[in-house]
């Protein structure tokens, strides 16, 4: 059985739902696309992910908000990612993103992460999943909204499942497949990680807040797409620089100047 390096190479961004606690922001705009200070929210997940080293990543959401979010994010070749895109026709359990993605998924592991979960700290996701040879982690800080790992059965499992008394594929069932076969680690995030809620306007204020006090006393932008791909070497310099000419003026342009200034050291 491959380790679980082989099983993080891929991942799915699940950014569906319709956000009612949040209307009415989100009759006029996707969830995943309202800022969370100075980024749209996708951009959060989607730099976690990044981070751990993923590269092939499928976006799932609704048909209202895909076309939106594809506009957005393209197809990654300017991050050195390829980014893929699959409709949700309507939300029926978390697991059911693998069912959707099973062509993308393949018979490979693969890891999963919600669009609206913001995580900042030292985040060794991917690197602590490596210890395992089979089976899944989960990793979070408390029982809602962590981060999933899974091995190449995750598809075979999903579809094993059936609906529960609300119609949908459930997660926590899932995890209970594995657990069953003594397969199964939870991991709770060590301390200086935070994980930030954007389910409500209070909460979703609250995690810009917290961006901002971040970014304003570090001089460095969290999240920032561009300065990750160069700092993960998915990009060159030179990539970096003609993304630059592209953009207009104004405070991102000029914080992805100095990045591109001061080269492709570590992140």
């Amino acid at each position: 059985m491959s380790e679980v390096v082989a099983m993080t190479k891929k991942a799915i961004l699940l950014a569906g739902g319709a956000g009612s606690r949040l209307f009415p922001l989100t009759r006029i705009v996707c969830k995943q696309l309202l800022p969370i200070y100075d980024k749209p929210m996708i951009c959060y997940p989607l730099a976690t992910l990044m981070l751990g080293g993923l590269r092939e990543i499928l976006v799932i959401s609704t048909p209202k908000d895909l076309p939106v979010l594809r506009n957005f994010l393209g197809d990654g070749t300017h991050l050195g990612i390829k980014l893929d895109y699959a409709e949700q026709p309507k939300p029926e359990g978390i697991a059911q993103a693998f069912l959707i993605g099973a062509k993308f998924v393949e018979d490979r592991g693969v890891s999963l992460i919600l669009g609206d979960n913001i995580f900042y700290g030292k985040l060794d996701f991917f690197r602590e999943a490596l210890a395992l040879k089979r089976g899944a982690c989960v990793f979070g800080y408390q029982v809602r909204d962590p981060v999933y790992v899974y091995d190449e059965r995750v598809v075979e499992f999903c579809r094993a499942l059936k609906p529960s008394a609300r119609g949908e594929i459930e997660i926590t069932d899932l995890n209970r497949r594995y657990l069953e076969d003594g397969e199964l680690q939870v991991k709770r995030l060590g301390r200086g990680i935070a994980w930030l809620d954007t389910g409500t306007p209070t909460s979703l204020l609250e995690a810009s807040n917290y961006i901002a006090t971040i970014e304003h006393r570090q001089g460095m932008k969290i999240a920032c797409l561009e300065e990750i791909a160069l700092r993960m070497g998915f990009i060159r310099a030179a990539e970096l620089s003609s993304l630059i000419d592209r953009l207009p003026k104004g405070d991102y342009r000029d914080y992805l100047q100095r990045v591109a200034d001061e080269g492709p050291i570590p992140h």
